[in-house]
């Protein structure tokens, strides 16, 4: 926005730099008009002579004139306003405002003509921007005393909020004695990841899928690899992915041979398409068709790396099997369908169905590249792995029944989730490797049609953050965590989430000298102390809410987070009735936070709280957190 004249030199404010002169109607008429500079406002002035029109003697009206509206067009000094100090409201009384430099988090150089942006902490709706200057600051000004989130956006740059690590970040506070006109605001530049897919022989692979996949990064429970972004190759065989953020990536692709041709398994043996019917695994980078040996690129703020692709084209499997019927004699509504899991992200094969005559069909998937499958039967449920090595028929005997899991999720207070929940099933049998399975949740109530017996980690999304579950109920059995074993028969579920109502709030703070003043009394003989001990709130300290528990699956469905705002203030939120000890620890975001072992050594020097069903919305700490190193 528009800086403020109040606070730019260079435009003078017609408030503070006086007021035009005002002539009469008379005045007007004695001369031709012209616009003059008063002090800094635009007005309209009268040049009059100096000299009577009889005798060119001088008048003194008219003169007394001149001289007063020399005096008015003169132009006045203007000096720049000084930056009012630190801590102190600046001009109009009782307002702040929020200044300092945005800098590159690389190189350490300005970021210039960025868009820097306060919100409101309640909404987060934009309040005030301003572009930063030639060397990087930026200062936005008349904001009342309040909490706002401090955010800055540049093309080639990740957009971000001030001091952010994962998905946390520090607010600034404004008000008396609040130190907010001297942030140094760190901005990471996006990386670059591209490269060329070709095939046998070196030419380029064109439409091909190139599929971004990006590893967690903050030991959350139930973090997995998560798609991050898919693109297709242009005429040359090339992709890329522009402004990633900082982590650790893996790329997948797939592709059809441009001039593969697919015929039924039924073709006469020496038909020439065989030769054409032929397909290209799923590959993996760098280079490798085994999702296991697939190598992960790190990338670092603002780096560009490459990562080239050659697909090699293979033999192309037939998988048929009997088509299925219902007990009426007819088809079902929905095909079978089969599955290929890229990093547990679910990909579909298409189908291709075949007729062996008029009263039996069978159903034939043609261009399956070698890999595993899990091949999913409508009606009734049912599922089956296949490790697809060399063409086959499938037989139905082998296939695994499935049934329904169904659920209601229950928080501690009984109040309904907001927004929208998706809850998710992975398997934890390593032999099977099944794909996660996940649904959407409406009004608390979830249902998997069909669930392959086996063990299960359940989990729950509510607006992009995973929920805490503490519990499963099956019937008047209950588990504390979120695993559960399915077998051949159907489960109704009562899953605990460990949300709570009450916010617990306080103050990360360090000692310090504040020193002792001039008139302190001192004993005779005795000499006159040199400081005296207070406390310094500190900014984007991580804090944890660490339960006292020893399951460690409550444990981590417990566990609250938060960073410390610019004066050291906090917030944890949804905190669930029980025994709890808060920590406040520097640069403690790289810890597996998950881990008890790890906090253990913090928790000594922690505070104390108990929540309670009667502790209301909102707990207080009575005492600062002592701030810990890491």
């Amino acid at each position: 926005m528009p800086t403020n004249p109040v606070s730019n030199p260079k435009i003078p404010d017609p408030k503070t730099q006086g007021a035009p002169v005002i002539l009469s109607e008379a005045q007007r008429s004695r001369g031709p008009q012209r616009q003059v500079f008063v002090a800094g406002v635009r007005s309209r002035r009268t040049c009059v002579s100096s000299f009577s029109r009889k005798g060119g003697k001088p008048r003194s009206s008219v003169l007394l004139f001149v001289l007063t509206s020399f005096l008015a067009i003169a132009p006045l000094p203007v000096h720049p306003q000084a930056k009012p100090p630190a801590s102190r409201p600046s001009s109009p009384s009782g307002l702040y405002r929020i200044a300092g430099k945005l800098q590159n988090s690389v190189t350490g150089e300005p970021v210039r003509r960025a868009i820097v942006s306060v919100l409101a902490e309640s909404d987060s709706h934009t309040i005030a921007s301003v572009a930063t200057d030639s060397d990087g600051h930026f200062a936005l000004e008349n904001l009342p005393a309040d909490k706002y989130q401090l955010t800055a956006s540049r093309r080639g740059f990740r957009t971000a909020f001030y001091d952010e690590h994962d998905e946390f970040n520090t607010a600034i506070v404004t008000g008396p004695d609040q130190e907010t006109e001297s942030l140094i605001f760190r901005l990471t530049p996006g990386s670059v990841l591209h490269g060329v897919v070709t095939a046998d022989g070196g030419d380029p692979v064109k439409d091909a899928d190139v599929m971004l996949f990006r590893k967690p990064q903050a030991h959350k429970p139930g973090d997995r690899i998560a798609q991050a972004g898919s693109t297709t190759t242009d005429d040359t065989g090339a992709y890329e992915f522009g402004n990633l953020a900082a982590g650790e990536y893996l790329l997948a692709v797939k592709a059809d041979p441009w001039y593969a041709i697919h015929p039924s398994q039924s073709r006469p043996p020496n038909d020439p398409t065989t030769a054409l019917d032929v397909a290209y695994p799923i590959t993996y980078f760098d280079s490798t068709s085994d999702e296991a040996q697939a190598s992960s690129i790190v990338l670092s703020g603002g780096n560009r790396e490459e990562a080239d692709f050659n697909l090699h084209a293979v033999p192309a499997l037939h998988i048929t099997l009997q088509a299925p019927r219902s007990d009426d004699g007819s088809s079902p509504s929905s095909p079978p369908t089969l599955h290929q899991s890229i990093f547990g992200a679910r990909d579909l094969t298409e189908t291709t169905t075949t007729s062996t005559n008029s009263k039996q069909g069978l159903i034939e998937f043609s261009g399956v590249a070698p890999g595993r499958y899990e091949l999913a039967m409508p009606d009734p449920p049912r599922v089956v792995n296949l490790d697809a090595t060399i063409s086959q028929q499938f037989d139905p005997a082998a296939e695994i029944p499935t049934v329904a899991v169904t659920g209601t999720l229950q928080t501690y207070s009984g109040s309904a989730l907001p927004g929208e929940t998706t809850v998710i099933l992975d398997s934890l049998d390593p032999a099977h490797r099944e794909s996660p399975i996940q649904t959407a949740c409406t009004q608390s109530a979830f249902r998997f049609e069909s669930v392959p017996p086996g063990s299960w980690q359940l989990s729950a999304i509510n607006a992009g953050n995973p929920l805490p579950i503490t519990a499963i109920s099956a019937g008047s059995r209950a588990n504390y965590g979120a695993q559960l074993t399915v077998r051949d028969h159907p489960l109704t579920l009562v899953v605990s989430i460990g949300l709570g109502e009450t916010r617990v709030e306080g103050f990360a703070r360090e000692t310090v000298e504040t020193g002792a003043p001039s008139d302190a009394p001192t004993l005779k003989g005795t000499p006159a102390p040199t400081s005296s001990l207070g406390w310094k709130g500190v900014p984007g300290v991580m804090i944890v809410l660490v339960p006292n528990t020893n399951s460690r699956p409550v444990w981590q469905a417990l566990i609250r987070r938060d960073q410390s705002n610019s004066d050291g203030s906090f917030s944890l939120r949804d905190v669930v009735p029980g025994q709890y000890t808060v920590v406040a620890i520097q640069d403690g975001w790289a810890l597996d936070w998950t881990d008890p072992q790890v906090l253990a050594r913090y928790l000594p020097a922690g505070i104390n709280v108990t929540v309670s069903g009667s502790s209301g919305k909102l707990v207080t700490l009575s005492l600062p957190v002592p701030v810990q190193t890491r």
